[in-house]
C-alpha cells in the first residue's frame, strides 16, 4: 500500500477523478458558483493527502503534467480571442481603464487588508500579486522580498473564490454583458475564472484570457514601480 500511494501516477490518476467529480457535482447544480470544480476537487484531494502523509512535493511529481499543460491551455487562449478581435478593438478604451483601475485594486487593497490584519512586509509582498497567474505571482513575490509559496497559495484561493463569487457580485448590478464579465474575471481571478468564464461562454472565455494577459503584464510593471516610490518617499 505504501508503494503505491507514494507512486506519482496515483496522484496524477486521483487529480483527474477528483476533477471529474467536481465538474460532475458542478453540472448537477446547475453550475452553481459555490460547487466550483476546482473548489470540489481539491476538498476531495487535501484530505487524502494528509490522510496518507503525502507532501506537496510529493504530491507535485504526479501532478507534473497537469502543471505543463497549462502552458499550452494558455497559449491556446489565442484562438477565441483573435474571433473576437473586432470586438475587443471597438473596447479598447474602456478595457484599459478598467484594467488600471482593476490591477491597481487588486494589489492595494491586498497590501491595506494585509496591513490592517497585522501581516509582516515578506507576507504583503506575497499577497500583493495574488490576482495574476501563479507563476508570474512567484516570481514577482520572490524577487520582491516575498514568499514563493505564500503566492502560490494566495493566487489559488484568489482564483477560487473568485470564480465562486462572480455571479453573485455581477447580478446587483444587472451587468449581463459576456465582454464585461468575462474581462472581470480574467482581472480578478486569472485561471480559474478565465475556466469558468469559458463555461459562460466563448465571448466570455475570450475576454477573461485577454485580461489575465494584460493584468500579468500591468502588475509586473505596477508593482515593483510602485514598491520602488513607496520606499523612496
Amino acid at each position: 500500500m505504501q508503494a503505491l500511494v507514494s507512486h506519482p501516477v496515483l496522484w496524477l490518476t486521483l487529480t483527474i477523478a477528483a476533477y471529474l467529480v467536481g465538474d460532475w457535482v458542478f453540472r448537477r447544480l446547475g453550475c452553481m458558483p459555490l460547487v466550483h470544480p476546482v473548489f470540489v476537487s481539491a476538498a476531495l484531494l487535501i484530505p487524502l493527502l494528509k490522510w496518507w502523509g503525502i507532501s506537496y512535493s510529493q504530491y507535485f511529481e504526479g501532478a507534473r503534467f497537469i502543471h505543463f499543460l497549462l502552458g499550452p491551455a494558455t497559449v491556446a487562449l489565442a484562438i477565441p480571442l483573435y474571433s473576437n478581435l473586432a470586438r475587443v478593438r471597438q473596447m479598447l478604451w474602456p478595457l484599459l481603464i478598467a484594467l488600471s483601475v482593476g490591477g491597481l485594486t487588486g494589489i492595494v487593497s491586498a497590501l491595506l487588508i494585509g496591513k490592517l490584519f497585522g501581516l509582516s512586509p515578506a507576507v504583503l509582498l506575497s499577497f500583493a500579486p495574488k490576482s495574476v497567474t501563479t507563476p508570474i505571482a512567484m516570481a514577482l513575490a520572490e524577487k520582491l522580498g516575498g514568499n514563493a509559496s505564500v503566492a502560490a497559495v494566495a493566487v489559488v484561493v484568489t482564483g477560487v473564490l473568485g470564480a465562486m463569487m462572480v455571479r453573485y457580485v455581477l447580478e446587483p448590478f444587472k451587468i449581463k454583458d459576456d465582454a464585461v464579465t468575462g474581462f472581470a474575471l480574467g482581472l480578478s481571478s486569472h485561471g480559474a475564472g478565465t475556466a469558468y468564464a469559458f463555461q459562460i461562454s466563448a465571448e466570455a472565455g475570450a475576454f477573461s484570457g485577454l485580461a489575465m494577459g494584460m493584468n500579468a503584464v500591468f502588475t509586473s510593471v505596477a508593482l515593483p514601480l510602485g514598491l520602488a516610490l513607496w520606499c523612496r518617499f
